[in-house]
């Protein structure tokens, strides 16, 4: 890595939207490192990208501080400094009534949702102010629209938009924070090589969004790429859901999200 060449923290980064970031930053040059939780999908995605560029896997719980400090420390201590913190790692939870909703899936996923990415940006923090850097955090179309019975996901997304306008102005104005909401995403062919079939949506529910299609995982990063580099942008939060949110429902039947 030479000193003028950008990096970039990625949670969630050896899978799905997080993997084509990295892959879509490492074809622009910078130097990605990916912390998940996933071993074996940072050694395949290590191996896939060995030629694109300065890429490095870290196994890393996104609900652990320890782990996301001794991570972060580590790119400082390997790469000299941080320009782009991408908050992407998740943790999903299972659609259940609220009387059914332990109060360990509720920590957990609060855990690595929400608290991870104040984590992270605290340890981060020096270095991107030094570098005059940004955070994208990933949200989802779920934090402004909902289903039944996604208490835990849905509260822990709207609270990254709203732990995003605070970090915005709270690091003004050396670091820019912005938060990206996915809508509909097919992530299997960005995963790892056995869960790498494609869910294969219907065509219903392709043409229900206005574009004609569901969302691939390059279609976030490129969001991504963009709000790295757009120096007057910051405390916004960008919906990127193939038009989806602002359809009419229809009259026959709910509207995917």
């Amino acid at each position: 890595m030479n000193d003028q060449q950008k990096c970039a923290f990625i949670t969630g980064g050896a899978q799905g939207i997080g993997k084509a970031t990295a892959y879509r930053l490492l074809s622009e040059g910078w130097a990605v490192i990916a912390a998940d939780i996933d071993e074996e999908a940072g050694e395949e995605a290590t191996a896939e990208f060995r030629d694109l560029g300065p890429f490095l896997f870290m196994p890393t719980d996104a609900g652990d501080e320890g782990q996301l400090h001794r991570a972060i420390v580590e790119t400082l201590g390997r790469f000299g400094g941080i320009d782009l913190l991408m908050n992407n790692a998740y943790a999903s939870a299972p659609w259940m009534p609220l009387a059914h909703i332990t109060l360990d899936v509720w920590n957990r996923v609060l855990a690595v949702n929400l608290t991870g990415i104040m984590v992270t940006a605290k340890y981060a923090v020096p270095s991107l102010r030094e570098r005059r850097g940004s955070i994208v955090n990933i949200a989802s179309i779920l934090a402004l629209r909902t289903h039944p019975n996604v208490a835990a996901y849905g509260a822990s997304k709207g609270g990254i938009i709203a732990l995003t306008h605070a970090l915005a102005i709270s690091l003004a104005p050396d670091i820019r924070v912005n938060s990206i909401c996915p809508g509909t995403v097919d992530t299997t062919p960005w995963r790892k090589g056995r869960r790498r079939n494609r869910m294969g949506y219907d065509q219903e529910r392709q043409r229900m969004h206005p574009v004609g299609r569901i969302g691939d995982p390059p279609d976030i990063a490129a969001m991504v790429a963009y709000l790295a580099s757009a120096t007057f942008i910051t405390g916004q939060n960008f919906v990127v859901d193939g038009g989806i949110i602002v359809k009419m429902p229809d009259p026959a039947g709910d509207l995917y999200l």
